[in-house]
């Protein structure tokens, strides 16, 4: 259920499906909320994001105005938020590095990924995995869901270090260069991959070795 699985894996592994259903809590009689949340979820977008109302969304099957008035509330808190979020813009490796500082010091390796437009502008972050960074645990399946879900012109692929030492191992080359070639096939250039330590940093594209991996 999503609730069981925010706090398991939170907010970022879940789909936008299940994070409705977080809003909506209940279905239908003889429909569970992931089966009625998919099939709102679908009218909202023939609807259109920035078509909705009250109105519009109280006429879908199943909604009512409790759960439209819950659902508008949510998304015009949403709006307020996020009026004052400056978009970031990836340039450099340090740019990495400010955005990973809720990361960098961490105990456990985790493996995240920006995905940006085609000026470099932070579309979405997302953290893949966490845990001790091995080949199996990041699968390019997992990195380009988001890239083509988002319309991404690009990645940066970052992750942290807890040794303190940034220098790439075996096993950070290796997934580099898997996703450099999946990149490649899909038209979605890795731009970089950059380990994070507490007082250091290591980019592949400094060091000139994301073309060569």
């Amino acid at each position: 259920m999503p609730r069981e699985k925010l706090l398991r894996y939170g907010p970022d592994k879940l789909s936008d499906e299940e994070l409705l259903a977080l809003i909506l809590r209940t279905g239908r009689h003889g429909e569970s909320i992931l089966k009625f949340s998919n099939k709102i979820y679908t009218e909202i977008l023939k609807i259109g994001i920035g078509n909705l109302s009250l109105e519009n969304i109280s006429r879908i099957k199943g909604m009512g105005q409790s759960k439209s008035s819950e659902l508008i509330g949510a998304l015009e808190l949403s709006k307020r938020l996020l009026k004052g979020k400056k978009t970031r813009i990836f340039l450099s490796p340090h740019d990495v590095l400010n955005a990973m500082q809720d990361i960098v010091n961490s105990r456990k390796e985790h493996f995240v990924v920006f995905y940006l437009d085609s000026r470099n502008q932070e579309v979405i972050r997302d953290i893949v995995s966490i845990g001790t960074l091995n080949a199996s645990l990041v699968h390019p399946r997992e990195v380009f869901e988001n890239a083509i879900k988002y319309n991404a012109a690009s990645i940066i692929i970052a992750h942290n270090h807890p040794s303190g030492d940034p220098k790439p191992s075996d096993a950070d080359i290796e997934i580099t260069k898997k996703l450099k070639q999946s990149g490649e096939i899909l038209g979605i250039e890795l731009i970089d991959h950059v380990i994070v330590a507490k007082n250091d940093i290591f980019s592949f594209k400094n060091e000139n070795l994301i073309d060569s991996v």
